[in-house]
């Protein structure tokens, strides 16, 4: 019986070495699949983990910026289209306004509330320039005869502020739309356009023949504020007398034009901001029609639609 017992004791206890290299080999097995890092290493992970974070967050922002800047600049666009397209919309509606004298009670209200925007976008100095570019090319390249018969007739009416010939209800509009120096604004662009013509024309030694829609009764006012405005040694100054003052103005100009050509002289060019300058028969050999704010339509002037809408 001692021997039995003493072989199971031994077997038994070869059972527990066995099973205690079994437990440490499990033991070291789960160390060696777990993860493990320093405390350094782990600040270094968490540190990279938060950069990566801000840079998502900026990139976030930024795409949000580009995103607003790309609808600004889209509204942008179609904002221009849109004034241009109410530009040429309302440029066309005073052609034919100008050419069938419609009353200014007539025009579209965009044509009639955006005259300030024409002006303080710039569209009126660059018309202004274009068509003063184009009759400076013309006289360029022209020369007047030696016989000195070849004239130029000019609208001085277009010469002059707007106290001196608009109406109030021009300047209300411009009261109204909060901008009361525009209508100055576009006054000093026009004499200043107008004037480096003028020059131009009187160094060129061409016949400057002047006409004005006003009665003759004012002759000396008209003469006074052209020379302060520095417009002189013209050849004549033409005004309405008594029963022209009834006469449709179209009418009145185009008898002007025929009483110069019967007396032998040769119109070069018309330059007028005003339809009725260009109406009718006539052989002038070229029109330059200045753009205006304002059309002619009997004795008043009224407010055109010729205007860049906002």
């Amino acid at each position: 019986m001692s021997g039995y017992a003493h072989q199971a004791e031994r077997e038994h206890s070869n059972q527990s070495l066995s099973s205690g290299r079994g437990s440490g080999m499990e033991s070291r097995d789960v160390m060696e699949t777990g993860f493990y890092m320093t405390p350094f290493a782990a600040i270094i992970f968490i540190a990279a983990l938060a950069t990566v974070g801000v840079l998502l967050i900026t990139l976030l922002v930024a795409l949000a910026v580009m995103l607003h800047s790309c609808e600004n600049r889209c509204a942008g666009v179609v904002d221009t289209s849109k004034s241009y397209e109410n530009y040429s919309y309302c440029k066309i509606f005073t052609l034919h306004t100008e050419l069938n004298k419609v009353d200014v009670s007539d025009f579209p209200e965009i044509c009639k509330i955006t005259v300030v925007c024409y002006v303080k976008e710039g569209q009126y100095s660059r018309d202004l320039n274009l068509t003063i570019g184009m009759a400076e090319d013309y006289f360029s390249s022209v020369k007047p005869l030696e016989d000195g018969l070849d004239l130029v007739l000019m609208n001085i009416d277009d010469f002059f502020p707007s106290s001196a010939h608009y109406d109030d209800p021009l300047q209300s509009r411009f009261s109204l739309l909060g901008c009361e120096d525009c209508l100055r604004e576009a006054e000093n662009l026009k004499h200043k356009f107008i004037r480096k013509l003028y020059m131009k024309l009187q160094e060129g030694g061409w016949l400057l023949v002047l006409f004005s829609r006003k009665p003759e009764n004012q002759r000396n006012a008209i003469i006074e504020h052209l020379i302060s405005a520095g417009y002189g040694a013209w050849s004549s100054l033409v005004m309405r007398l008594g029963e022209e003052l009834q006469m449709d103005s179209s009418e009145h100009l185009s008898r002007l034009r025929n009483t110069l050509q019967k007396q032998g002289f040769h119109i070069k060019a018309v330059i007028s901001s005003q339809m009725d300058a260009f109406t009718g028969p006539h052989s002038v050999k070229r029109m330059f029609k200045l753009p205006s704010l304002i059309y002619h339509n009997t004795d008043n002037y009224n407010l055109v639609s010729q205007n860049l809408p906002q």
